[in-house]
């Protein structure tokens, strides 16, 4: 099995770093844990990782909230 790998160019890889950032630090529109009615993707996937009840065996059932990307 031959795998073939593909590399971006730096400019290229930079922007997309910059893109993928640009998406983690948008806003959503998800009520905090603590306070607040938004916050970042990268925040909401922290307060997720906190919920994780589910993976603990505390809860039956894993009921993930659900964001939508506000422009």
């Amino acid at each position: 099995m031959v795998r073939a790998l593909q590399y971006l160019s730096k400019p290229l890889a930079k922007d997309m770093m910059g893109k993928l950032n640009s998406f983690f630090e948008s806003i959503v529109e998800v009520p905090r844990i603590r306070h607040g009615n938004k916050q970042t993707v990268e925040t909401l996937i922290n307060e997720e990782a906190l919920l994780a009840k589910y993976l603990r065996n505390e809860r039956k059932i894993c009921v993930p909230r659900i964001a939508s990307l506000a422009y």
